[in-house]
Parts: C-alpha cells; structure tokens; sequence
C-alpha cells in the first residue's frame, strides 16, 4: 500500500509541477509520520522516501535515533521552549517557530552542538484563533528580530490554512503565503532569498498548494493510511 500510494503522490506531484510550467525536483515531500510504526517508515525508506516529518517531540525522540543520518527529519509540531533543546539535537528543520523566544532557544542549542539548525516561520495565513502562527502582517518585523538576535537559518514560511473538503478553498491562504514570501524576499530577509522554501499543502489540498508555489507538501494520510489512535503503542 505504501509503495503503491508513494508512486501515486509522487507522478500526482510531477504532473502538476508540468501543467504550471514548475520543475518536479523543486518541490520536497515530507512524509508526516506521526503515530506511524517504525515499519511504516521503513516501508516507505525502502521506496527512497529520505525526508519524514513528525509532530510529537516525545515520540519521534524514540523513532529518529533508529533510522540512519542519511534519513532527514523536519519537525512539524507546536513547539515550547523548553523542548527546543532536544529538537535541535534530533531534527534537521523546524517548521513551526512562530515566537522570538523559541528562535533564540534553538539558536542557543545549536551553538552549544555546534550544529546548523535551520527553520521556517509559520504563519496563520486563515488567522484562527486555535492554530499556532505568527500573522501575516507581522512577518516582517518578526524575521528582523531572528536576524538581528541569532544566527538561524530562515529557510521560508510555513502555513496550514482552515480545513476544507473543498481543496480549492484553501487556494486564496496559499496565494497569501506566495505573495507574503516574495514581498519578504525582496526586502532579503531569507538565507536564500532567490529559492524561498514555501511549506503548505497535506494530504487534501497539496496539488493546489503546488500549483500556488509550495516547495514543501507534508503529507501523511494519503501516504501511510490511516494513523494508530493516540494512546496505542506502536
């Protein structure tokens, strides 16, 4: 099943890349795997998936060291400070800083490892109370602060819109996060500002987030099926 749906979301990224003129290789996917089984994931290795995402610091703290250093993880959770130092000692990317004072916690950590950690900026693109995010308007300002206070590395932004079943719904918050990115790239506020990583589209909306300009899809259910129950061992 995993082989089968990874070959379908792989040739469902590729033909939407090709319809608005977007090279495939540009576009990265994270394959959420949280409250998957460590052979799920093996599965999907064994496929040449590299790249996985997880939600839950303390569950990925018992996955990640099981897999190889060529396996690369993104962290996708709400993250508090405190937690930052274990995360930047497991993870490659965090997605989800949204406050100064976890930026300056992971920064603090990477200096003590002596490791770059790199991040994306979430933003509440559908300004929902009860979801996590810094608002658009105060992007700007914000990436300031992380350049002036540490030494990240601010890859791009990151957004999970309100939910749908109308895929198409979700098209204006995407638009958004692509108008936002370019705005905050010209005034060079990104390491990279020519190629700004945009994190946005899952498993319901992700062909529309790649017609919009996403870099990185993060897709869970379309892939592994549905997830064990919190509370289940694994």
């Amino acid at each position: 099943m995993i082989s089968d749906n990874l070959t379908h979301i792989r040739d469902t990224i590729t033909q939407t890349a090709i319809k608005v003129g977007r090279n495939p290789a540009d576009i990265k996917l994270v394959a959420v795997s949280k409250r998957m089984s460590i052979d799920s994931i093996q599965r999907a290795i064994d496929c040449g998936q590299t790249l996985f995402g997880e939600n839950y610091l303390q569950e990925a703290s018992g996955k990640i060291p099981q897999f190889p250093a060529t396996i690369k993880w993104h962290f996708i959770g709400h993250l508090q400070r405190n937690k930052a130092k274990q995360v930047a000692e497991i993870f490659d990317v965090v997605e989800t800083v949204d406050r100064l004072n976890v930026a300056q916690a992971l920064d603090n950590q990477a200096k003590l490892l002596r490791k770059k950690i790199s991040i994306l900026v979430q933003v509440n693109t559908g300004r929902e109370k009860q979801k996590s995010g810094i608002l658009p308007e105060e992007a700007e300002y914000f990436l300031r602060q992380i350049a002036e206070e540490t030494d990240l590395h601010v890859l791009g932004l990151m957004t999970m819109p309100p939910f749908f079943a109308d895929p198409e719904k979700s098209r204006p918050y995407f638009k958004e996060l692509k108008t936002l990115a370019e705005r905050l790239a010209a005034l060079r506020l990104f390491k990279n500002n020519e190629n700004v990583e945009l994190s946005m589209g899952m498993s319901g909306d992700y062909p529309v987030a790649i017609e919009e300009g996403a870099t990185i899809i993060r897709i869970g259910t379309a892939l592994f099926g549905a997830r064990t129950p919190k509370g289940v061992s694994l």
